[in-house]
C-alpha cells in the first residue's frame, strides 16, 4: 500500500531526525549516500542498548520512506522503545503510527501512541499524536472515542484540516453516541447537528445540498462552515447530476431468479421507505433480462431517459461489458467481471464477494500479529478463488501461507486439518472457508489435535445468519466477518442501530438469511446508485451500507470493509482483541 504525499513527507522528517540521532558510526556506501536499511539492520546485531535502538529505528525509517511500511512496521513493533532516550521515543511513536495507519493497523498505532503519553515533547508533537490516535481509534471501529479525540484537538488548534477525518467518525454515529459526543463541548455541537443533517437527507443529493448551505449560513464560523469536509463540498457540482431515472436489469426467470428476486425487493423497499420519510425518489424502471439481448435493453433504457442502470447481475455479462470502451449508460452492475482490467470508464460494480472477505480476514490475522496461517477451502473454482484472494492479500501485508488445503466438503475434517496442520510450517492461525456444519467440526478437530489454541478466523459462510448456540457452542472463538445486517449487536450494538435500520425491519421478516443478505444488496445498491454523482466527484467518500461500508476501489469495483464477530457461549458476540507482542519477526527481511 501506497503512502499519500503527507504521509510521505512526514515520513521523510521523521528520517531526517533519526539520521542525527544516529551517530557518525553507521556504514555508508562509497560516495556517502544514504545507507540500505538491511545494512542498518546488520549493523544493529552487532550493538548494543539506545545505539542499536537507534539504528533499527533509522533503517525504519527508510524501510517506510520507501513504501516497504509492512516491514517498516514490523521492524518498529518488534524493537524495544524503552531502550531510546524520551525524544527517540517519540520519534518512534510517530513513525510506528504513520506506518501503522498506513497499514490499517489500528492496534500498533494506538499502543505505540499510547506509550508515550507521559514523555513531555514539541506541541507539534503532541498534536500529531492526538490526530493519529483518533485516526487509530476509526480503525479499531471506535467512532466515538475517534471522534472526541479528534474535535478535542480541534477545540485546542481550530485546524480545518482535521474536518475529513472528523466527518469520517462523526458520519458513523448512531443517535445515542451523537448524544454522548455533545460532552466534548466546542466545536462538538456544530458536527452533530452537522451530522443530523445529513442523515435527514439521504441519497437526495439537492435536498442535502440545500440542507447543508442552510446548516453554514447558520453556523459561519464553525470549522466545518468555514472548509466543509470534502464529500459534502462535492455536492455542488454532484447536485446538478443528481439520479432522477433508473433502469435495473435483473433476469425474472432461470438460475438466478431467487437472487434477482430478493435483489429487486430490496430496492423496492427502500424506494419506498426514503419516499415515505420525504426524499425525492428516482423514477425506477425494471426490465427482465432473461434471455435479452444487453444492447437491446440499453436501447430501451435510454429512450426511456434513464441515467443509471443497475444490473446487470450475471458474472458473463458484466465481464463483456468490461471489454467495451465504454457504456451507452453509466452501469452499476451486480456482480464482478472476470477482467483484469475494467476499460469501460462509466462502468461501476458491486456485489457480495467472498473474495473481499478473505482480502478482510487476511487484513484482520496479519493485524492481530500471526505471520504464518494455514487455509483450508473447498475443492472447487469458489474454493479456489477464495484461496487465492486470502494469499495474494497476505502476500501485500509481506507474508507467506504455512500451508494450504483443498479439501472435500463431503470428505474427512480429520484428514483435511491434520494436513494444514502438518504439510508445512508450524501455522499459527487458520484461515476457513466453509459452511456451518463442516465449520463447526473443526474446533473440536483442532483439540483432538492439540491445536485448541490456534485462532480460527472465517469467512460469513460459516455462521447461518441467525444465533443458534446449542448448534454454534463448539464455534467458541472463532472469529467471522459478515454483514451488518446479519450481526447487529457486534456490528452495531443493536438493530436500531444498523445501517438503514427502517429498511431492515421490513426485510428480515421471516426469511432465510441468505435471502436477507441479497435484499440487502438490494438496498445497498440502490443508495450506491443515487449517491453516484458524489462518489464519482470524491472517490474516497464511503457509504455505511447493509452490507458494509463500501467505498470504490480499482478499477471501478466496490469493496466492503465488514465488521467482525467472535463465537461466545455459540453467540456471535464483540471480537476480544489478541495480542502480537509474541511474534518474533525474522529482521534479515
Amino acid at each position: 500500500m501506497r503512502t499519500s504525499w503527507r504521509s510521505a513527507a512526514a515520513i521523510a522528517a521523521i528520517t531526517l531526525t533519526l539520521g542525527g540521532c544516529a551517530g557518525s558510526s553507521i556504514s555508508r556506501p562509497f560516495g556517502g549516500g544514504e545507507p540500505s536499511a538491511q545494512a542498518l539492520i546488520t549493523q544493529a546485531r552487532q550493538q548494543q542498548g539506545a545505539e542499536a535502538a537507534t539504528t533499527r529505528l533509522q533503517a525504519a525509517g527508510i524501510l517506510a520512506r520507501q513504501d516497504r511500511t509492512a516491514q517498516a512496521l514490523d521492524l518498529l513493533k518488534n524493537m524495544n522503545d524503552t531502550l531510546l532516550p524520551a525524544d527517540g521515543r517519540v520519534q518512534w511513536a510517530l513513525l510506528t503510527s504513520q506506518t501503522a495507519i498506513t497499514q490499517h493497523d489500528g492496534k500498533s498505532a494506538l499502543t505505540a501512541i499510547e506509550s508515550v503519553e507521559s514523555i513531555p515533547t514539541s506541541d507539534s508533537n503532541r498534536q500529531t499524536l492526538a490526530q493519529r490516535k483518533g485516526e487509530a481509534l476509526g480503525l479499531l471501529n471506535q467512532p466515538l472515542k475517534a471522534a472526541i479525540t479528534l474535535i478535542t484537538l480541534q477545540n485546542e488548534t481550530d485546524d480545518t484540516s482535521l474536518n475529513d477525518a472528523i466527518w469520517r467518525q462523526v458520519a458513523r454515529l448512531d443517535e445515542t453516541q451523537l448524544n454522548t459526543l455533545s460532552d466534548t463541548g466546542g466545536w462538538s455541537a456544530g458536527w452533530i447537528s452537522l451530522a443530523q443533517v445529513a442523515r435527514d437527507q439521504g441519497g437526495d443529493l439537492q435536498q442535502l445540498f440545500d440542507a447543508v448551505s442552510r446548516w453554514q449560513q447558520s453556523r459561519p464560523s464553525h470549522p466545518a462552515s468555514r472548509r466543509l469536509p470534502s464529500d459534502l463540498a462535492a455536492l455542488g457540482d454532484a447536485k446538478g447530476r443528481q439520479i432522477s431515472r433508473i433502469a435495473v436489469f435483473l433476469p425474472e426467470s432461470g438460475p438466478l431468479k431467487t437472487i434477482a428476486d430478493s435483489i429487486r425487493e430490496g430496492i423496492r423497499t427502500r424506494n419506498s421507505t426514503a419516499a415515505s420519510a420525504g426524499e425525492q425518489m428516482p423514477q425506477i424502471t425494471f426490465h427482465d433480462s432473461s434471455g435479452q439481448d444487453i444492447k437491446r435493453l440499453y436501447a430501451q433504457a435510454m429512450m426511456e431517459g434513464a441515467q443509471l442502470v443497475i444490473g446487470p447481475l450475471d458474472k458473463d455479462k458484466v465481464t463483456s461489458l468490461e471489454q467495451m470502451g465504454n457504456v451507452p449508460v453509466t452501469t452499476l452492475a451486480l456482480n464482478y467481471g472476470t477482467s483484469d482490467t475494467n476499460k469501460a470508464d462509466n462502468l461501476y460494480e458491486y456485489g457480495l464477494s467472498a473474495e473481499d472477505e478473505a482480502r478482510e480476514a487476511a487484513h484482520r490475522a496479519w493485524v492481530d500479529g500471526h505471520r504464518n496461517p494455514a487455509v483450508m477451502v473447498p475443492d472447487n473454482d469458489w474454493g479456489q478463488r477464495v484461496m487465492e484472494a486470502f494469499q495474494q492479500r497476505w502476500q501485500q501485508e509481506g507474508g507467506q501461507l504455512a500451508s494450504s488445503v483443498s479439501y472435500d466438503p463431503k470428505g474427512s475434517v480429520a484428514s483435511a486439518v491434520s494436513k494444514a496442520l502438518r504439510s508445512g510450517r508450524t501455522p499459527d492461525a487458520l484461515f476457513l472457508l466453509a459452511l456451518p456444519g463442516y465449520a463447526r467440526q473443526i474446533p473440536p478437530t483442532l483439540n483432538y489435535y492439540y491445536a485448541n489454541n490456534l485462532p480460527v478466523y472465517g469467512t460469513s459462510h460459516l455462521y447461518q445468519g441467525t444465533p443458534q448456540p446449542h448448534l454454534d457452542h463448539d464455534m467458541n472463538g472463532v472469529l467471522f466477518c459478515d454483514i451488518p445486517w446479519q450481526i447487529p449487536d457486534p456490528a452495531a450494538g443493536g438493530k436500531e442501530a444498523l445501517p438503514f435500520a427502517d429498511d431492515y425491519r421490513q426485510l428480515a421478516q421471516g426469511d432465510s438469511p441468505s435471502l436477507l443478505k441479497l435484499k440487502a444488496m438490494g438496498v445497498d445498491a440502490l443508495e450506491l446508485g443515487r449517491r453516484l454523482p458524489l462518489i464519482q466527484q470524491v472517490p474516497a467518500s464511503e457509504m455505511r451500507g447493509a452490507t458494509g461500508t463500501l467505498h470504490l476501489g480499482p478499477q471501478h469495483r466496490f469493496q466492503r470493509i465488514l465488521p467482525w464477530a467472535q463465537f461466545k457461549n455459540g453467540i456471535p458476540s464483540l471480537p476480544t482483541l489478541t495480542s502480537s507482542s509474541s511474534v518474533n519477526v525474522d529482521e534479515s527481511l
